[in-house]
């Protein structure tokens, strides 16, 4: 491998690790020499740029008989290689990206490996050998095809995957609305209501898992046997589903917080990843506590896309917030309270009252008084199972339609307003059939932007004490 051109030497200069970095790539070199390293200038989400190596190349992916080469561009922070690559897939004009369990629709790439990334023991040899694995079993990438030149195999594989239903044609790529409902007791049973109530469903699935605390409270529903509603304590039962929500808490006996919230990622380490391979293109909506930590905790267990994997977060709050200051105080413009579900959480209110992804968010001067009367006349009103189901089924409503309403739910909130920190806390994101979509723009006081760096600092600190 060549890294002796001027341009390339100068970036690496730049890394924190170089002579390591250095001997990684050559590794790279010896096992893929296909990798093509140069520079570039690389745009994070939250719009700053910097300059980066990035390695370029094709992978053989073996797939039904045939050899065929994806083109994969891994980019390397200047942490590399204590910190992954950023990994994704760069189509040529004829081919288009199939979205999956490993790659959005922007073909990121979001692999166990990545999640998982612990130098030395992981290496970006063994992430390609990992790609190469996975790509084989659902290749990310198909070819663009037009009626005139269209596979006759492929028309074959269309007429396979129609199906009589109801009298008509249905075709297996239309999802039926399947909602499945992780955990028992007060909050499964008032999810299951409120979703029933507020969705049109096809399917709910309420598993109480026959091994954990949360069993029980689901006779009721057995016994009157309501319509659409199937009671299951197998998690197999919610393959296919659209949205998974996760109720599930298995609260221990310890002494200490760290070791309550590691019985909860405990009990996670053996659903999340099943739930995750039984429905890969659904929605997983956490509700267990702490809700922040443990949606972290689900995204890094589950594979998924981090826009696929949300929590209940803040949202009942922001409702209530936005209810009171157009009821009450009669301002008619939207409002929701970020951060932590913590003292930390925060109120903000739209510059424009627009939900889209250009909406800016704000806590001015002229909207602060607003807000804390707002948020001090909510301090009276608690969470209840009814009121978190409320919340929910909205959520899952909006996931069902694709509705494009914005929430403020839990979600990674790296490069969102300068965080650098891999947390999850609650934001406005926008809601459809695809997950989350976060707003973009900041405009916070000195005294909010403190609490949410506090928060980064303790949910941090709290996830390194984790075993995951």
């Amino acid at each position: 491998m060549d890294l002796t051109s001027e341009k390339i030497q100068r970036i690496l200069s730049k890394y924190k690790f170089r002579d390591v970095a250095v001997e990684e790539l050559q590794k790279i070199h010896r096992l893929y020499p296909g990798m093509i390293p140069s520079t570039a200038l690389y745009t994070f989400s939250d719009g700053t740029q910097k300059d980066l190596l990035k390695l370029t190349g094709n992978l053989p992916v073996q797939y039904e008989g045939r050899t065929y080469n994806f083109p994969i561009q891994l980019w390397l922070m200047d942490s590399f290689p204590f910190t992954p690559p950023i990994c994704l897939l760069r189509p040529t004009a004829n081919m288009v990206i199939r979205e999956g369990k490993h790659v959005d629709a922007k073909g990121r790439l979001y692999l166990p490996g990545l999640h998982n990334w612990d130098h030395p023991k992981s290496s970006v040899a063994g992430l390609l050998t990992e790609m190469i694995s996975k790509f084989e079993e659902d290749p990310p990438l198909s070819s663009k095809t037009t009626e005139d030149t269209k596979d006759p195999h492929e028309l074959l594989a269309f007429v396979s995957n129609l199906q009589i239903n109801d009298g008509g044609i249905r075709h297996h790529d239309q999802p039926i609305n399947k909602v499945s409902v992780i955990g028992g007791g007060e909050l499964g049973m008032a999810l299951v209501m409120s979703i029933l109530s507020k969705c049109k469903v096809d399917k709910l699935v309420l598993i109480d898992l026959a091994e954990s605390p949360t069993k029980g409270g689901t006779t009721d529903l057995e016994i009157f046997n309501l319509p659409k509603v199937e009671i299951s304590r197998d998690l197999s039962a919610s393959a296919g589903s659209r949205v998974v929500v996760v109720t599930a808490n298995a609260w221990s006996d310890e002494q200490s917080y760290v070791g309550v919230v590691q019985t909860n990622v405990d009990m996670y380490r053996g659903i999340i990843p099943n739930l995750a391979r039984l429905s890969p293109s659904a929605v997983m909506l956490i509700v267990s506590q702490p809700v922040d930590i443990m949606t972290h905790v689900a995204w890094r267990q589950s594979g998924l896309p981090p826009t696929r994997v949300i929590g209940a977060g803040c949202n009942l709050d922001s409702e209530r917030l936005s209810h009171i200051l157009n009821i009450n105080l009669n301002t008619h413009k939207q409002a929701w309270v970020i951060g932590e579900l913590s003292e930390n959480k925060v109120p903000v209110m739209s510059n424009n009252g627009i939900s889209n992804a250009s909406a800016e968010i704000s806590s001015s001067s002229t909207t602060k008084p607003l807000l804390d009367r707002a948020f001090e006349i909510m301090k009276n009103q608690g969470q209840r199972s009814w009121s978190v189901g409320l919340s929910i089924a909205d959520i899952t409503n909006s996931i069902l339609t694709d509705k494009m309403k914005t929430h403020s739910v839990s979600t990674l909130a790296q490069g969102w307003g300068g965080i650098g920190a891999e947390v999850f806390l609650s934001l406005p994101c926008i809601m459809g059939s695809n997950g989350s979509t976060r707003l973009a723009g900041v405009s916070l006081g000195q005294e909010e932007d403190a609490k949410l760096r506090e928060s980064v600092t303790s949910l941090s600190n709290l996830m390194c004490q984790l075993r995951l």
